[in-house]
C-alpha cells in the first residue's frame, strides 16, 4: 500500500511540478527562434493536448480535470504577468527581458496526467519510445537572463537580493545550514524618484491580474486520493490481476501492476532498449485485452464525482478564480500585442 500511495502521489503531482517549472516567464505565445541554435524557443506543436487524441485514453477526461488549470492557460497567465513586470521595470528606467513562457512543456496538460495515470497508454508511442517520453519532450530549451543588480532585484521583487549561501564549515548534525534565498530584507522605499510597489513589480503584476495565492495542490491532492481509493476497488483489483496474468503469459513475470512495468521499463539514459519497447507494447496490448484502462477510469470517475459533491464550494471557488485570472491575462496579452 505504501507503494500505491507513493505512485498515486507521483502521478497526481509530478505534472503539477512540471507545469510550474515549464511556465517560465515570457512575453508572447508565438514561435520564435533561439538565436543560439535556430530551434524555436516556444513551439506550441509540442504542447500537450487538452484531451488525449490517441491511445487507450483517447477522449477520456476525469471529472476533477474541470477544476485543473490547463497548461495553455497557465502559460497565458505567466506571459501576461511577465509583460506587466517588464513594463513595470521600464517605468523605473530598467530594461529587463524575462525568459519566455511555454518553452519546456510537460508531457500532460494538467495534474491528472491521464496519458500515464494508469501506466502508459499509447501503443504507437510505445513502439517508438518504449516507456520514455518522445525526444521533443526530453529536450530542454535554456533561456539566459542577465544577472540582476541588487537594486534591480529590489524593484522586481520588493526585497533585497538574497545572500549567496555560505559554505558550511564545522557544522554539526542538526544545525541549520545557509541556503539560497536566506538573508533578504525589505526593499528600499523608492528608486529613480518613484515609490517601489508592494511586493515589487512581481507583486504588482499579480495584483493587476487578480492572481491569488491559493493552495495550488488541493485539486491534485484530491486526484491523488481518488487514484489510491480506486486501486482498492474490486473491479480494479480484478482488472489489474487480469493484466498481470496476461503479462505473465507474455513472459513478463512478477509484475503486480502497470507501475511496476513502468519502473522496470524506464532506462537511466532516456533511450529505450529493444527489451523495454517489447515490454511496453505487451503492456498496452494486455491493457487493451483486459479493458483495464476503461475499467479503472470508470471506477475513479465515480470516486471523483463524489469528491466533487463533497467539496463543491471550494472547487467552484477554485474554478471561478482560474477563470478570472485567465480572462484578465488574455485581456493583458491583447493589450501587449497592440
Amino acid at each position: 500500500m505504501k507503494h500505491i500511495k507513493r505512485t498515486a502521489a507521483a502521478v497526481a503531482l509530478t505534472t503539477s511540478a512540471l507545469l510550474v517549472s515549464a511556465c517560465s516567464s515570457g512575453t508572447s505565445p508565438d514561435i520564435t527562434k533561439n538565436a543560439a541554435d535556430g530551434r524555436p524557443i516556444v513551439n506550441k506543436e509540442n504542447w500537450p493536448k487538452r484531451v488525449p487524441t490517441s491511445g487507450l485514453t483517447k477522449d477520456l477526461t476525469l471529472p476533477l480535470e474541470a477544476y485543473m488549470a490547463s497548461y495553455e492557460d497557465q502559460v497565458t497567465v505567466e506571459q501576461a504577468a511577465n509583460d506587466l513586470q517588464q513594463s513595470c521595470m521600464k517605468d523605473y528606467g530598467i530594461d529587463l527581458t524575462l525568459p519566455r513562457a511555454g518553452a519546456n512543456p510537460p508531457p500532460s496538460d494538467n495534474d491528472a496526467n491521464i496519458e500515464r495515470r494508469y501506466g502508459i497508454s499509447d501503443r504507437a508511442e510505445a513502439e517508438k519510445y518504449g516507456y520514455e517520453l518522445p525526444p521533443a519532450l526530453q529536450e530542454h530549451t535554456t533561456q539566459t537572463m542577465r544577472d540582476l543588480s541588487g537594486v534591480e532585484v529590489e524593484v522586481l521583487t520588493g526585497h533585497t537580493k538574497p545572500e549567496p549561501p555560505k559554505a558550511p564549515t564545522g557544522v554539526r548534525a542538526g544545525e541549520p545550514v545557509a541556503v539560497p534565498g536566506q538573508g533578504t530584507k525589505p526593499a528600499r522605499a523608492e528608486y529613480n524618484g518613484k515609490k517601489l510597489k508592494t511586493g515589487g513589480c512581481i507583486g504588482w503584476s499579480k495584483d493587476q491580474l487578480g492572481v491569488k495565492e491559493a493552495d495550488p495542490t488541493f485539486v491534485a491532492q484530491l486526484a491523488g486520493d481518488s487514484l489510491v481509493q480506486s486501486m482498492k476497488d474490486d473491479k480494479v483489483i480484478k482488472a489489474i490481476a487480469a493484466w498481470s496474468s496476461c503479462m505473465d503469459g507474455k513472459g513478463h513475470k512478477g509484475l503486480a501492476d502497470p507501475y511496476k512495468a513502468m519502473d522496470q521499463g524506464v532506462s537511466n539514459d532516456g533511450k529505450p532498449s529493444r527489451e523495454s519497447i517489447s515490454l511496453a507494447v505487451d503492456d498496452i496490448d494486455c491493457k487493451k485485452q483486459t479493458d483495464l484502462v476503461k475499467t479503472w477510469f470508470g471506477v475513479e470517475s465515480a470516486i471523483q464525482n463524489k469528491q466533487i459533491a463533497d467539496n463543491r464550494s471550494q472547487l467552484t471557488g477554485i474554478k471561478e478564480q482560474h477563470g478570472r485570472e485567465i480572462a484578465a491575462a488574455r485581456r493583458q496579452m491583447a493589450v501587449s500585442a497592440q
